[in-house]
C-alpha cells in the first residue's frame, strides 16, 4: 500500500473517532452547538442534535445506537491499529529483484517462515521470529528458539543463527542482522 492510501486510510479512521466524539460532546453540551455551526456550516443537523432528549430515545433505539457506534469504533480501531506502527517497523513486502521483467518481491510472512524453517532444520524447537525492518529494507530478524535437553544452547543457538542467515540470503532476502534467543529447554 502506497502512502497516499496509508494516509487517506489514517485519515478516515480517525475521521471515524472524531465525528461520534464531536457529536456525544455536543448531545451533552460540552460544545456548543453554535460553535460547531460556526465552523461546519450544519446548522440544522446540530440544531435537530440538539433538539434530542434522551426521554425521546427508546430502549430499542438505544441498543442499535450503542451497536452502531461499538461496530463504527471497532472499525475505526482497526484502520488504525493497520496503519500505525507500534514498536518495531517491518516492511511488508521487499523487493529482492528488480531487474526487469525478473521483478521479484517477498513478503514479511514469507521471510518469517523461511526463519522458522531454517532454525527447526538446525535442531531448533518452537521457533519464533519477529522483523524489523530498515531504511533501506533489509531485515533484522529475531528469533526465540527452545533447546532440546541434550544439546548445547550456545551451539545450537549459533548453528540456528549462521543456518537462518545461509537460508534467506541463498533466497536472495536482504538482511542486516539476525539475532537468536535461547528460551529454555523443550520438554
Amino acid at each position: 500500500m502506497n502512502a497516499f492510501n496509508r494516509l487517506i486510510t489514517l485519515v478516515l479512521a480517525l475521521l471515524l473517532f472524531a465525528v461520534p466524539v464531536l457529536l456525544l460532546l455536543v448531545y451533552f453540551d460540552v460544545i456548543a452547538a453554535d460553535v460547531v455551526d460556526q465552523y461546519t456550516r450544519y446548522g440544522d443537523a446540530v440544531r435537530i442534535l440538539g433538539d434530542l432528549s434522551a426521554d425521546a430515545i427508546t430502549t430499542g433505539t438505544r441498543v442499535v445506537i450503542a451497536a452502531v457506534g461499538a461496530l463504527v469504533a471497532l472499525i475505526a480501531l482497526l484502520l488504525l491499529l493497520r496503519e500505525l506502527t507500534l514498536g518495531r517497523r517491518v516492511t511488508r513486502s521487499t523487493v529482492m529483484d528488480d531487474t526487469p521483467g525478473r521483478e521479484t518481491i517477498i513478503t514479511a510472512n514469507a521471510v518469517k517462515t523461511l526463519a522458522e524453517s531454517a532454525a527447526r532444520e538446525v535442531g531448533a524447537e518452537a521457533p519464533s521470529v519477529s522483523l524489523a525492518s530498515e531504511k533501506d529494507s533489509s531485515y533484522v530478524v529475531f528469533t526465540g528458539i527452545q533447546v532440546p535437553p541434550s544439546y548445547n544452547y550456545a551451539e545450537l543457538a549459533a548453528r540456528a543463527r549462521e543456518n537462518i542467515r545461509r537460508v534467506l540470503g541463498d533466497q536472495g532476502v536482504p538482511l542486516k542482522d539476525v539475532e537468536v534467543t535461547v528460551r529454555g529447554t523443550a520438554l
